[in-house]
């Protein structure tokens, strides 16, 4: 990604976001991490603590907006404009791969370019980190933010990203879905931070994101899913995650 591009990441408020290192993720952690989360509470419980979930901590640790407006859950195709209908439309159906080749050539030389990049990037790190699904499509979850890219900086995106996060939870642990979204990427992360910023009450301490500035740059990020345990997945199928294929997401 080119240093115009990446000064426009950090003006969306996504710039903490290329600090996160590559990591190996196996999907049993992700499957413990579900199981950990209290619904209802949202905490995260423990052998050796409780951290309580919040907007704010979401905000602190992937260091993203957590204060104003809430975005809409989904998109009402009927209710937008016709301007915004046709960006709907060329939106609709779009794949991460999709996205990403278009987050890459596209040029940022004038306004109108900016803008859609600026769209094209907000769906791109929501399908890739934030809010991904078990279906690698655009989601009308996905595309409730692109519409409102006057105020994209200052609606809360820590509670967009919890909401997410419980639906995902909710839908695997009490709907017994044999998957769960990806989304737990995002909540391993933030625990994460809860365990590098906690005073010796428990309580949550501010500090530099998780995915801070102290870590080097990288031009590539990656997040790896170890499915080395497919067959024992498939023996426990009221409990397992498909196959997660690898994911590398392009800085």
């Amino acid at each position: 990604m080119s240093k115009a591009k990446k000064a426009i990441v950090r003006e969306l408020g996504f710039g903490r976001l290329v600090y996160i290192p590559p990591m190996r993720v196996h999907h049993k952690l992700l499957k413990e991490l579900a199981n950990s989360f209290k619904l209802g509470k949202n905490t995260l419980k423990i052998s050796y603590g409780s951290f309580k979930v919040k907007p704010s901590t979401i905000g602190a640790a992937l260091g993203l907006n957590a204060s104003g407006d809430l975005f809409p859950d989904k998109v009402s195709y009927k209710k937008l404009s016709e301007e915004n209908k046709l960006i709907f439309r060329r939106f609709q159906g779009k794949t991460l791969k999709n996205l990403t080749d278009e987050m890459m050539s596209i040029g940022v030389e004038n306004e109108q370019d900016r803008l859609m990049f600026k769209r094209i990037f907000i769906l791109y790190i929501q399908m890739a980190f934030l809010l991904p699904t078990t279906i690698n499509k655009i989601s009308h979850v996905h595309l409730a933010p692109i519409f409102k890219m006057d105020k994209i900086t200052e609606d809360n995106w820590g509670a967009h990203v919890l909401n997410f996060i419980i639906k995902g939870i909710t839908n695997y642990r009490l709907k017994k879905k044999k998957s769960i979204d990806d989304c737990l990427f995002a909540l391993m992360i933030i625990y994460f931070h809860l365990t590098k910023n906690r005073d010796k009450k428990g309580e949550e301490n501010p500090g530099l994101p998780w995915a801070s500035s102290s870590s080097s740059e990288s031009d590539t990020s990656e997040t790896e899913v170890d499915s080395s345990s497919e067959s024992e997945s498939e023996e426990d199928s009221e409990e397992s995650k498909r196959k997660q294929p690898t994911r590398t997401a392009k800085k």
